[in-house]
Order: structure tokens, then sequence, then C-alpha cells
């Protein structure tokens, strides 16, 4: 076993046996409740992300499940680019009722044609009379068209035209949210960054959903970054109370397991507990991920090696989340380094080999770690 490895392994301390706690989460993933979790376009990237990543790890049978799943759902939408796509990437390894379905592609291309020159027709009409407000529709209706055909960055540009006709303030939240939709799908996180600057600005038409939308996406944003502490404090201002508005981005479990993983690496004991442990909203978000929770307390309550457990039995399943993948080894270097500083803290050495199995490690290994 690796080093690096070792930390996450269940050993065999007897540390933390008298508390009988099971560890949970080391099951393969579900795809079909995780993808159920969402709506829309990030239904359909998250199980392709999925597919990607499984069949680079050769997990052929959760990489064809995907697919099976992501072909259905494409065919309630219009995107016939994603499709075939995603018909050539099954190639033929489910059967013939997950093939190329020419007919259904020139249909829906047909009925996209017409739509499309239905909408120019209307826009110039209204730009010719100068009737701002069906400007701005006209404008949207565009973007909604680009976005369900997938060209996100025409979608992207339709939106933001909006801003030019927007007579009330709920127009400008209404753009805002849009182009911040797009950007999220479309990676560009800097702009969501400043559409969410925008409509927070707007306070007087912010509704509670919109607010827990917005707060969302700077989260999503600030993790792209890489400040775990500035998406922490996002995703713990997020109220359970308002459900799952935000689905066609981000499900409340992602909400509970990117807050509680960016505060583990980067709040301090003080924060951890005022913020979290003594956090009524967030901990009744974190009841929909246990494995999260029980993480955090065992990790407040310095039982390292329990934490550790949990951590080492979320790796496989957080890697195939298409927002958290690329910090899941960061994260949780700081997790295991913040663990060592406090187990160390008011011992300054390694007293024995009871060290190294607090952290499932031998003593050496400890000794360089700190």
């Amino acid at each position: 076993m690796e080093p690096d490895d070792e930390i996450y392994a269940n050993g065999g301390a007897d540390v933390s046996t008298n508390r009988d706690r099971p560890i949970i989460g080391s099951e393969q993933l579900d795809i079909e409740a995780y993808a159920g979790l969402y709506t829309g376009r990030t239904k359909i990237t998250r199980l392709l992300f999925i597919a990607d990543r499984c069949g680079q790890n050769n997990n052929t049978g959760m990489k064809m499940e995907a697919l099976r799943m992501a072909y259905e759902e494409i065919k309630k939408g219009e995107n016939t680019q994603l499709f075939r796509d995603v018909v050539q990437r099954i190639d033929g390894r489910l059967g013939s009722d997950y093939g190329m379905d020419s007919a259904w592609c020139e249909m829906v291309d047909r009925r996209a044609d017409h739509r499309k020159e239905k909408l120019e027709n209307e826009l110039n009409a209204y730009r010719t009379n100068l009737i701002k407000e069906s400007i701005r529709m006209g404008y949207n209706d565009f973007g909604d068209y680009y976005y369900a055909h997938g060209s996100l960055a025409d979608a992207f540009k339709s939106y933001v035209r909006t801003r030019d006709y927007c007579t009330t303030s709920k127009h400008i939240i209404h753009m805002c949210m849009s182009a911040i939709l797009v950007s999220i799908e479309l990676g560009q996180f800097i702009h969501v960054t400043s559409y969410v600057s925008k409509a927070e600005q707007t306070t007087e038409a912010l509704e509670p959903i919109t607010v827990t939308k917005l707060r969302c996406a700077a989260g999503l944003a600030h993790l792209e970054s890489k400040k775990y502490k500035l998406a922490a404090r996002k995703f713990l201002e997020v109220s359970p109370e308002l459900g799952n508005p935000y689905n066609e981005v981000i499900a409340p479990q992602d909400v509970a397991t990117y807050g509680g993983l960016c505060a583990l690496a980067s709040f301090d004991r003080t924060e951890l507990k005022s913020k979290i442990i003594d956090n009524p909203n967030f901990r009744n978000l974190l009841e929909l991920v246990p494995e999260v929770r029980e993480l955090i307390h065992d990790f407040y309550s310095s039982h390292y090696a329990s934490c550790l457990d949990y951590l080492g039995n979320l790796k496989a399943n957080l890697m195939l989340d298409i927002h958290l993948h690329d910090h899941v080894q960061t994260l949780y270097d700081q997790i295991r380094n913040k663990a060592l500083i406090q187990y160390t803290h008011p011992i300054r050495v390694c007293r024995s080999a009871y060290d190294g199995q607090c952290f499932q490690n031998n003593c050496c290994g400890l000794r360089e770690r700190t």
C-alpha cells in the first residue's frame, strides 16, 4: 500500500471500538438514485461524467448504466448532437433499443429549424417596432432555444443581450440567473461570480429561493477557484427549508457534502462548532448525507481513525462528482493534516505506537507527516 493511501485504509486500531457507529458510504454508487436528484442538462452531464470516469477505471457495468440513462434522458429533449455522441459511445453494446434513431433526429432537427425561423421573424418585427419588452423576451426565447439544443455559447450571448432591454428588477434577476446557469454548464465560473454579484445588488427583487440559488452558485464558483473557506461559508448559508429548488444545478446532498468537506478543510475548531455543529439549518442538510455528518462529528470529537475511515469509504463516489472530483485529494490532504496538527498540538511529539493507531499509520510515518 502506498504511504498516501495508508491513512485511508481500515485499520485494526482499538481506539474507537467502544463506539458502534457503522461505516457507511462504501457501497457502489446507485446511479439511478443519484441521477434522480437532478433535472435537465446537469442530469445528463453528470451521467456522462460518471461514464467517463468509470471507463477510465475499467468499471464497464457502471459506465454502460450511466450511458443508458443518459440516452433515455436526452431523448426527452432536443439536443440531437449530444444524442449522436452518446449513441457513438454506446457503440451497440446495449442492444438495438439504444442505437441510432435517425427518424427522431430528423424530426427534432426539422422542428428546430422551424422554431428558429419563427423566433428570428418575431425578433425582427419587435426590433422594427422598438417594443422593448418584446425584444427582451425575444432574446430570452433565443437563449432558451440555444440552451435546449446544446449551443451554450450562443445561449449565453442571447441571455446577456436581454440586459439592455430589462425594465424591472425582476428582469435583471431573470437575466442573471439564466447567465449563471449557462456559465456553470460552460465551466466559466468568472461569469458565475460576476452575475451572482450583479443579482445580489438587486436586493428589492430577491426572493428567498433566489437567494438560495445565488449562494449555491457562489459556493460552486469558490470551490472551482479552490477558495474552500469561502465556498464553505456560502454552502452553510443555504436554508434546507426551501427543499430542492436548484436541482437543475445542484442537489441538497451536494450542498451538505461540499459545505461539510470544505469546512473541515478550512475552518478552525471554533468555526466548526459555531457554524456546523451548533448550526441547526446545516445540521438538517447533513441528515441527507449521514456519512459526512458522522465524519464531521468524529473529527470534532478527535476520533480521527473513524473520521478517516469515513473519508476513505466516501472517496470513490466523490471522485464521480462533476464539481468535486478535482478537489477531493486536496481537501482530503488538508483535513488529514489538520487532524495531525490538532492531535499532536498538545503533546508536540509522537508518544508511542498508540499514536500510529489513532491515524492508522506507523509511528515513524506519523513523525514524518508531523
